[in-house]
């Protein structure tokens, strides 16, 4: 039997002057709740370190990068890889990455309980748009400022569970779960940087955007019978209100835990990852159950065309 108590550590915002150290810290406090708790993982959110830069416009590319890490671990965050290993916990957080050869991506790692990293995943479905957008209330520039990942969906054999991770808007997209799912996964963690209103759409506010998020999260979780913790940066940062709702879901799609505010605040679950068996033998045994021969647009057409 594989079981693990996971944590999910959603933060507050970050403003724009807050620094790393400090982001750390607060990271840190998270960590040491975790471990009262007997969390063997902790999962933090998206864009940990920093407030969420896409909504500026920034023509200067040098201020642009202030916002990206070029090594990971660095010195700001080597404290939080020194309590993990301290602890003896295994993590998973979101960072911008700039690359040796100047490339941007928007990137999460999976650590094992030596605080070694473990996996790295960028990124694939960037939301938004990449040049200064008139018609919208605020910007979202991560298709200005991120490449979409080159990575791919990969799981990994971590602490004995099958774990893989994904990112914010690709949790929308069921081709993640599914690529994640036909590996094995066992779960699959998530960090987001939501706005909680649609910067093309008012009306869309608060409650849809956090119903939306449980969805996706859900949905994903039981149609391929995995684990999914979902974890927000959240409140009112630099003006602009992101959602909270951080939850963990099991194998059949139910809510075992879930935030009730938008401050730095911890989620936990007992997982017990033998009852992934049950839906990957039955109902979703992809060996048995899928009809490939059918689903060829999938990856042969990107946009809808209608045909009739």
């Amino acid at each position: 039997m594989t079981r693990m108590i996971i944590a999910g550590a959603q933060l507050g915002p970050i403003q724009k002057a807050d620094s790393r150290e400090a982001v750390v810290a607060r990271m840190i406090d998270l960590m040491n709740m975790a471990a009262d708790k007997g969390a063997g993982l902790i999962v933090y959110p998206e864009l940990a370190l920093t407030t969420f830069f896409p909504r500026w416009y920034m023509p200067d590319w040098n201020e642009v990068d202030t916002w990206f890490e070029r090594e990971m671990p660095n010195g700001a965050t080597m404290p939080l890889f020194e309590r993990a290993r301290e602890l003896g916990m295994a993590m998973t957080f979101g960072y911008a990455e700039l690359t040796p050869e100047g490339r941007r991506f928007n990137t999460s790692i999976l650590t094992n309980r030596k605080a070694e990293i473990v996996g790295k995943y960028r990124k694939v479905h960037l939301p938004g748009h990449d040049e200064y957008d008139t018609e919208r209330a605020f910007q979202h520039l991560e298709k200005r400022y991120f490449e979409p990942g080159d990575l791919g969906f990969n799981v990994w054999r971590n602490e004995g569970a099958i774990m893989g991770m994904a990112i914010c808007n690709d949790r929308r997209w069921p081709e993640t779960y599914r690529c994640l799912g036909l590996q094995g996964v066992e779960l699959v963690t998530i960090g987001y940087n939501t706005p909680a209103v649609n910067s093309q759409m008012n009306a869309e506010g608060l409650e849809k955007r956090l119903f939306h998020s449980d969805l996706s999260l859900q949905s994903g979780a039981y149609q391929n019978a995995t684990y999914v913790v979902g974890v927000a940066k959240a409140g009112l940062e630099d003006g602009h209100p992101l959602i909270g709702g951080s939850i963990i879901v099991d194998p059949d799609g139910f809510v075992l835990a879930r935030a009730e505010t938008e401050e730095d605040e911890l989620i936990w679950a007992d997982c017990d990852f033998d009852k992934c068996a049950f839906g990957k033998t039955t109902i979703f045994d992809f060996a048995r159950h899928r009809r490939v021969e059918h689903y060829g647009r999938i990856t042969s057409q990107t946009g809808a065309i209608v045909e009739v």
